[in-house]
C-alpha cells in the first residue's frame, strides 16, 4: 500500500512518502530525501535511519561514501574560487579586468584635466595623451594646441594633415603624433608662420601659449630631478622632462635649473635653488604665480615647504616639488605671459575689468 503520511517530528509537520509493511511504515522525507522509520500504530518516530535496522551494511557504506565525496567536491570548488580571487587581488590589486592588456586607449571628456578647458557638450571623448616626457594630467596634446588654442585647424583630420606635413616642432624636433604631450616650458615652433610659443601657466593654473622671439626659442629651462652615478662612476642628471645628461657640472644638484641649447642639447648655464632667486609655481593652488624665494623649511618625515613673495608683496607657501627656478636674482631668464605671474583677487580683477571697459570708446 502506497500513500502519504504526515508525521509530527520535533514539533514540525513533515510530509513523507510511505510504504505499508505490516505495522511498520518505511518513509522517505521528500524534502531532504532522508529515510526514517515510523510505527504506524503508535504514530511516533521510531528511527531516523532505517538502514541501521533494515538495510544491508554495503548500501549504508556506499551512501556514506557518496556523502563524503560530495562534500569533498564542494570543498574543492570553494578552494578553487578562493585561490582565483587571491590571484586576481595580487595581479590587479582588486581593480578592473584581470585579463586586460595595458592602459586604456581612450579618455572620456569629463575625465580630462580641467586646464584643457574642453566644453562638456563637445562630444563624449577627449584626446588621450601619448606616452612621452610629461604626465598625462600635466600636458597639452598637440591636437588641442592646433585646433582649440591656435585655431589653425577645425577638425581632427585637418590636425593630422598639418602634422603629417611636418610643420610643427616641439623643442626643435618634428612631431607628427597628434596626441604628443607638450608640457611646461616646451617650445612649440611653426616655421611656416614664423611663430614660436612657450608653454607656461597663467595664475589660474591653465596652460598659456606665450609667444616668444626667435632668440628665446633656441633654449629651454629644465628642472633637475636627481643626480646619480652610472656604470664606471659616470655622473648624470635626470630632468623633469625625461632627459638624461651625462658629465654635468659638479655644482649642479637636485632642484636646480639648467639652461639647454635645443640645437646641441648641451647645458649652457644653470641656476641654483637658493633664497633670493625668482621662481614659478608649477603645482598646487598657487600654480602660475611668480615670486622670490624668501625661506625654505625642512620638515623631517614630511614635505619641504618654500615661502615665496611676489612683486606686490604678497607671501604664500607651497611644496618644494612645485617650485621651478626661472632666473637668478629678481630677473627671469624667460619672458613671462600677461600678468607677470601676479595673482589678483576677485575684487581687483573686477576693478581692472571695469577700468578697461571705461577706457574703451563707445
Amino acid at each position: 500500500m502506497l500513500g502519504w503520511l504526515q508525521v509530527n517530528q520535533l514539533g514540525n509537520a513533515r510530509l513523507f512518502h510511505f510504504k505499508l509493511s505490516n505495522i511498520v511504515v518505511h518513509c522517505f522525507d521528500i524534502y531532504h530525501w532522508n529515510p526514517i522509520l515510523v510505527e504506524l500504530s503508535v504514530g511516533k518516530l521510531v528511527s531516523s535511519d532505517p538502514w541501521k535496522e533494515s538495510a544491508d551494511p554495503q548500501s549504508r557504506t556506499e551512501r556514506r561514501r557518496f556523502k563524503i565525496e560530495t562534500e569533498r567536491n564542494r570543498e574543492g570548488v570553494r578552494e578553487k574560487v578562493r585561490k582565483e580571487e587571491e590571484r586576481r587581488e595580487e595581479t590587479m590589486g582588486g581593480r578592473g579586468n584581470p585579463w586586460a592588456r595595458g592602459l586604456k586607449k581612450h579618455m572620456k571628456r569629463l575625465n580630462a584635466p580641467k586646464h584643457w578647458m574642453l566644453d562638456k557638450l563637445g562630444g563624449a571623448f577627449a584626446p588621450k595623451p601619448s606616452s612621452g616626457p610629461h604626465k598625462s594630467r600635466e600636458c597639452l596634446p598637440l591636437i588641442l594646441i592646433l585646433r582649440n588654442r591656435l585655431k589653425y585647424a577645425l577638425t581632427y583630420r585637418e590636425v593630422i594633415s598639418i602634422l603629417m606635413q611636418r610643420h610643427v616642432l616641439v623643442d626643435g624636433k618634428v612631431r607628427t603624433d597628434k596626441t604628443y604631450p607638450a608640457g611646461f616650458m616646451d617650445v612649440v615652433s611653426i616655421p611656416k608662420t614664423n611663430e614660436n610659443f612657450r608653454l607656461l601657466y597663467d595664475t589660474k593654473g591653465r596652460f598659456r601659449l606665450h609667444s616668444i622671439r626667435d632668440d628665446e626659442a633656441k633654449f629651454k629651462l629644465c628642472k633637475v630631478r636627481s643626480v646619480q652615478f652610472g656604470q664606471k662612476g659616470i655622473p648624470y642628471i635626470n630632468t623633469y622632462d625625461g632627459r638624461t645628461i651625462r658629465y654635468p657640472d659638479p655644482l649642479i644638484k637636485a632642484n636646480d635649473t639648467i639652461k639647454i641649447d635645443l640645437d646641441s642639447h648641451k647645458i649652457t648655464d644653470f641656476i641654483k635653488f637658493d633664497v633670493g632667486n625668482v621662481v614659478m609655481v608649477t603645482g598646487g593652488r598657487n600654480r602660475g604665480r611668480v615670486g622670490i624665494i624668501k625661506n625654505r623649511e625642512k620638515h623631517k618625515g614630511s614635505f619641504e615647504t618654500v615661502h615665496i613673495q611676489d612683486s606686490t608683496g604678497h607671501e604664500f607657501a607651497t611644496r618644494l616639488g612645485n617650485v621651478f627656478t626661472i632666473g637668478k636674482g629678481t630677473k627671469p631668464w624667460i619672458s613671462l605671459p600677461k600678468g607677470k605671474g601676479i595673482k589678483l583677487s576677485i575684487i581687483e580683477e573686477a576693478r581692472k575689468r571695469l577700468a578697461a571697459q571705461s577706457a574703451t570708446p563707445a
